[in-house]
């Protein structure tokens, strides 16, 4: 499958990035295709191509704010989660993700 998540903590540092990293581990070890936007304090990290939204099987937003230019996954399949959820268990993240499709 080919996912693309969105990291977002409130100062967008340190659970952004061990977010973003969970998943990213996680997606591979099961074989996914998966790519990861960090929003935080200094901007967006990692921008999510056009492409690869519309390629994309699910998104996932593991944020505790909104997301910025939310409006470019208009249509997709979104699971929301807390930024702290992946570094928990990223492996149920992404399988509760890919429960939705």
């Amino acid at each position: 499958m080919k996912i693309v998540a969105i990291t977002s903590c409130p100062t967008g540092v340190a659970h952004t990035n061990m977010a973003a990293k969970a998943l990213m581990k996680h997606g591979t070890a099961m074989g996914h295709t998966i790519k990861v936007e960090k929003q935080g304090a200094l901007g967006i990290q990692n921008r999510l191509t056009k492409e690869e939204i519309e390629k994309a099987d699910v998104v996932i937003f593991s944020v505790d704010q909104k997301v910025r230019e939310e409006e470019r996954f208009a249509g997709k399949v979104i699971h929301k989660t807390s930024v702290s959820a992946p570094i928990k268990n990223g492996r149920a993240v992404i399988e509760d993700a890919l429960e939705k499709i």
